[in-house]
């Protein structure tokens, strides 16, 4: 056969694999993405509360439509590890990639296969070891703060009642002591999940969801004792949603684990993971080494900010509450602009900027951060991503001093610049009562309603 011919016969085969993979991504970003009747927190996936993360369907609609078995699936922004866990459920090699400690501990956990005899017996000897030393409850709060600095120990003081202090050392204490790294943060990420819960978990805050954690301003110990009360029933009439019975922290762990437990993975998954600390825009992985990323980045402008929630649980492992903000300005969306390189911006992008300027200046600089920061990110999803392949990106949008951020559309714009096709974006409704988001205050114009009652699936298509 003539080598024109077999070129030409070779090209055409491209294109129609080319056509077929973009008609299946339109056909499923047309599809229905609400999911608002299916049960979403089955198996691992309800191990520990997360703030806004997408209910598994959505990562394994695009999973099965758009991949085969053995294809290799990235979550660059892996968050609470939804993807990465339905990738290996449907038998795709994972790689998930985070800057957030707890989030990397999650993943870990949901994708690591367990003995529970001995996740049982270990359960069983940090019970009593917690039981025991909780008699000694003034040793468990000194030599807890012994080993904090400052501005730490304000932190825990404000947000925590001396007796959930006292609890949760004497949990954390022999959580520390356990050899095996694995079944460590296994209980680790049990602990966690008590403080870290839409209503706050064990600490004094009311609501762990929201962009700034809101102190109760009444509250009743586990043992129905009354430890402070700064209500003012004539001016607030919310006085009651202000209020908080606090749970014993080694009765919610004891809940917990035996919640977990039953929702452990049956065998070993044996596609491959990497799961590791790395950063959406310095991604560590070869040029056009994978076949589908399904992601979903924070919310521009911090409109709800991770690690604001995250540090309530991480300062128990050691981090410092120093350390935790620093982290917090290495975030995409982080608000910190001084010395930064912006991008260029494409001309909706910049319209919006510009508009947003009129109303607030700052405010405009961190959205202009946010969508540098995306612009490299998404640089990234192109360069490994496959030819004929999609990267998948769930965002939602902001309302900045009343200006739109137009989030959906910015983000196709800078995709389409770096060379993404974008045929279509999906729409999908948000369930509120199932996603852990910011409390509403019962006032249909609060800039936090206006901005999470939706979201939207962008499907980046690269040639």
């Amino acid at each position: 056969m003539p080598e024109t011919l077999e070129k030409n016969k070779s090209k055409i085969k491209i294109e129609k694999n080319g056509n077929d993979s973009l008609n299946r991504l339109v056909n499923v970003l047309s599809s229905d993405l609400d999911f608002h009747n299916l049960k979403s927190n089955h198996g691992s996936h309800n191990f520990h509360s997360f703030p806004a993360k997408f209910p598994p369907q959505l990562p394994s609609k695009f999973i099965l439509e758009l991949t085969e078995q053995n294809d290799l699936v990235l979550d660059p922004m892996a968050g609470s590890g939804t993807t990465i866990v339905e990738s290996l459920i449907n038998k795709r090699n994972a790689i998930g990639f985070d800057i957030d400690p707890l989030a990397l501990m999650i993943t870990e956990v949901k994708t690591s296969f367990f003995n529970k005899k001995i996740l049982i017996d270990t359960f069983s000897k940090i019970i009593s070891h917690s039981i025991e030393s909780i008699q000694n409850r003034q040793y468990l709060l000194d030599s807890f703060f012994e080993q904090v600095d400052e501005n730490t120990k304000k932190f825990v003081h404000y947000w925590f009642s001396d007796d959930t202090i006292a609890e949760l050392v004497s949990l954390l204490n022999p959580i520390s002591k356990i050899k095996d790294k694995n079944i460590r943060t296994f209980f680790e990420v049990i602990f966690s999940s008590i403080i870290i819960t839409k209503s706050g978990g064990v600490s004094l805050a009311m609501d762990l969801a929201h962009t700034r954690p809101h102190r109760v301003k009444k509250a009743v110990n586990f043992n129905s004792e009354l430890l402070f009360d700064l209500t003012d029933t004539k001016v607030n009439s919310r006085h009651h949603i202000l209020s908080k019975k606090l749970k014993s922290p080694i009765l919610e762990f004891k809940k917990k684990f035996y919640q977990n437990i039953k929702a452990l993975l049956e065998e070993k998954f044996h596609n491959q993971l990497r799961l590791e600390f790395a950063d959406s825009q310095y991604l560590p992985l070869p040029d056009n080494s994978v076949d589908l990323i399904v992601t979903s980045p924070p919310y521009a402008s911090n409109a709800i900010d991770y690690m604001r929630a995250h540090k309530f649980s991480l300062l128990w492992f050691g981090y410092s509450i120093d350390d935790l903000k620093d982290k917090r300005t290495k975030y995409i969306g982080g608000d910190a602009t001084s010395n930064f390189k912006f991008e260029e911006m494409p001309q909706l992008t910049e319209k919006v900027l510009k508009k947003l300027a009129e109303q607030n200046s700052k405010k405009s600089l961190v959205l202009h951060r946010y969508y540098s920061e995306m612009t490299h990110s998404l640089r990234e999803m192109f360069r490994v991503l496959k030819s004929n392949k999609s990267a998948i990106v769930v965002v939602g949008n902001s309302v900045l001093s009343g200006v739109p951020s137009e989030t959906h559309l910015c983000l196709k714009e800078i995709g389409e610049q770096i060379g993404f096709t974008v045929p279509h974006i999906g729409v999908r409704k948000l369930d509120r009562n199932r996603r852990m988001l910011p409390a509403s205050n019962n006032s249909s114009n609060s800039q936090i309603l206006q901005r999470m009652t939706e979201e939207y699936i962008i499907g980046f298509y690269k040639k």
